[in-house]
């Protein structure tokens, strides 16, 4: 499987990627399959057109605006990703990109992000360019994603919120979530070179950041962009062969998100009740559970119940309390966390193929453990303890193989 080098030269944008994408040969119809099946196709028309910069061949990308007047906000894009009929994987990575921008123009705004109205980010156009380019790396499924460092540029831009300096409250907002080094000097070109949304398509799609020391070159796309600078504006995607294994950037484990967290105290219900519905909580996809007695007013006997969930099912969970618990009030509030990256995998090992999970240290050191569901079958089935178990599993298991991308 063959790795993807994003050459940003000197910067990014959405549509410039896109158009590269398609010069690597990804073909239009799989793009607009996507676009299709999240309800866009009636809205725009996208065209691909040979284009040159300072003389440089590529492909720029045209999207011709059939819906002039609409202007979305994240609440109505989220809607439109989560009821779209597209592949799981694609769907993830798609709302990646959106949440990320919502979140960071919420920040910059002051705003709850499902309130962002995302303006120029919201407009068609820049919804084929992140949908069109999620569906192209999907396509790829290549091993690794590798960039270099992306050029902002300087001076001012003209938007929705006024004049603002280069680069703009939303790409400052985006870069500061994780170690991803930009250039941008005095010396550097005047323009916007590097838009939001590609910062957000490169922060959600990208591996690493630090290119492979050797690599071999098999084929590679060229996107045009429109400004029209000094030096060719171009963006290069490169599929390439790395010899340097030590292919997942370090820097980004732990990684950073936010999440929502609720809870409430509860002295009315009995405890036969409150564990059905922490475990209710669990299989709607909470990330953490926790519950503990407490003593309340009047002396009564109630617990204490916190929730750590995504914040895109914020609403959906509150619906949950109201509806499966006696409270009458909830608590909620956002917070960060740091979180090492981790996957799940097997090993063939004595008892046959085991369930394992990997997790990676800051250091880049690989942790590796077997599942505890396994260890408690495998106990039943054996008549063995935990250590036992896990002893044999230590002295024979085989190569890991992952079915799915560290996360």
């Amino acid at each position: 499987m063959e790795k993807i080098l994003i050459d940003c030269s000197p910067g990014v944008s959405g549509d410039m990627l896109l158009g590269a994408f398609h010069d690597l040969g990804v073909p239009k119809y799989i793009i607009e399959k996507a676009l299709l099946d999240i309800g866009l196709q009636d809205l725009y028309y996208l065209n691909f057109k040979e284009s040159k910069s300072c003389s440089i061949r590529g492909i720029k990308t045209e999207v011709e605006k059939l819906d002039q007047r609409t202007k979305r906000d994240w609440s109505s894009i989220e809607k439109l990703i989560l009821k779209a009929r597209l592949e799981k994987n694609l769907k993830n990575r798609i709302f990646k990109v959106f949440e990320s921008l919502a979140l960071a123009e919420g920040r910059v705004h002051g705003i709850n992000p499902e309130e962002v109205h995302f303006h120029e980010i919201g407009a068609i156009d820049s919804l084929v360019d992140i949908v069109g380019v999620c569906a192209s790396i999907e396509y790829l499924q290549p091993k690794r994603v590798f960039c270099n460092e992306p050029n902002l540029g300087r001076g001012f831009i003209q938007t929705d919120h006024g004049r603002l300096s280069i680069p703009t409250p939303a790409v400052i907002e985006l870069l500061s979530k994780k170690d991803f080094k930009v250039r941008s000097s005095v010396e550097t070109l005047e323009g916007e070179l590097s838009t939001p949304t590609g910062i957000a398509l490169l922060l959600n799609l990208v591996d690493s950041f630090q290119i492979p020391q050797k690599y071999s070159i098999n084929s590679y796309g060229v996107g045009i962009g429109n400004l029209k600078l000094p030096c060719p504006n171009l963006v290069r995607i490169l599929k390439i062969n790395s010899t340097n294994e030590n292919s997942i950037d370090q820097k980004i484990s732990p990684r950073y998100e936010e999440i929502s967290v609720q809870e409430a105290w509860i002295d009315d219900q009995t405890s036969e009740d409150i564990a059905n519905f922490l475990e209710l909580l669990r299989k709607e996809g909470a990330y953490d559970v926790s519950s503990r007695s407490i003593n309340m007013k009047k002396d009564r006997i109630g617990f204490s119940i916190q929730v750590i969930l995504p914040i895109e099912k914020q609403e959906y969970f509150r619906n949950l309390w109201f509806q499966y618990s006696s409270t009458i009030g909830l608590r909620e509030r956002r917070q960060a966390r740091w979180i090492l990256l981790r996957r799940r995998g097997e090993c063939i090992t004595k008892f046959g193929k085991i369930k394992f999970k990997q997790t990676m240290q800051p250091n880049g050191d690989i942790v590796i453990k077997p599942e505890n569901d396994e260890i408690l079958r495998l106990q039943s089935d054996y008549n063995k303890t935990s250590r036992e178990i896990r002893n044999i599993i230590r002295d024979s298991r085989e190569e890991f193989k992952a079915y799915e991308d560290w996360q």
